[in-house]
């Protein structure tokens, strides 16, 4: 996989960190210090400039407000997420929705459709956080990333596809809360990048789906398995 000068790095779960060719840092789905699949030594953040959040549950931003006071990135997210994180302290907000493209840092963002529930856990509070997205990535050298967020596999993907183009495809299929392996190998049909990088899996019993599955079912495509805190590019 040449990434052409972009550091890649999985924290476990949803959770990706990435360097830029021009330098910057940007954290997907920030939950770090509570994953149990990230390790001890990037529990600390150590540096971000842009946060990207595709839903409020807690598995995807558990550790956003916490990073946003700390090193004050731009927070990108869906508008009911977005303010709920500026109301909690995150002070450069660059909200959008579906559709919708901007450029924060040094990378173009598009948000995009996930098929999934949001709700946020604030205190004893369960809040309405907007709809669940994901997010198309260009970076400066070319190279397109999807996030997907969580999500079931839905048949709009192919616009995503026509659209955009993504040569690399995050997609969770650990199933249960989101695809398993066999609605994640359709979505490679619509999809059709290069390489898909599975994420959403392991992290707890009830997440079954694994890599190796979904390779089985979707021979038209690279399943690359990537190892929690080990960065290639």
């Amino acid at each position: 996989m040449d990434l052409k000068g972009i550091k890649l790095t999985w924290l476990g779960h949803a959770t990706f960190r990435i360097e830029t060719p021009g330098g910057k840092t940007v954290i997907i789905d920030p939950w770090i210090m509570g994953n149990p699949m990230c390790p001890e030594a990037d529990k600390t953040v150590k540096k971000v400039d842009v946060l990207l959040c595709t839903h409020g549950h807690g598995d995807h931003i558990g550790d956003a407000v916490e990073i946003a006071k700390q090193h004050n990135p731009v927070v990108v997210g869906i508008p009911e997420l977005a303010r709920w994180l500026g109301k909690k302290g995150a002070k450069q907000v660059a909200e959008m929705n579906k559709g919708g493209t901007q450029t924060v840092g040094d990378i173009q963002v598009t948000m995009v459709h996930a098929d999934h529930s949001c709700g946020i856990q604030d205190g004893d509070e369960l809040i309405y956080g907007g709809e669940a997205c994901g997010y198309v990535i260009r970076f400066s050298n070319g190279v397109k990333i999807y996030h997907a967020g969580d999500t079931n596999v839905f048949g709009d993907m192919a616009i995503i596809r026509d659209l955009y183009a993504p040569q690399i495809a995050m997609l969770p299929m650990g199933d249960h809360y989101t695809m398993g392996p066999r609605e994640a190998a359709y979505a490679c049909t619509l999809l059709k990048p290069q390489f898909v990088i599975p994420m959403h899996f392991g992290t707890f019993p009830v997440l079954t789906g694994r890599p190796a599955e979904l390779q089985k079912l979707a021979p038209q495509v690279q399943v690359f398995e990537m190892k929690p805190g080990v960065t290639i590019g």
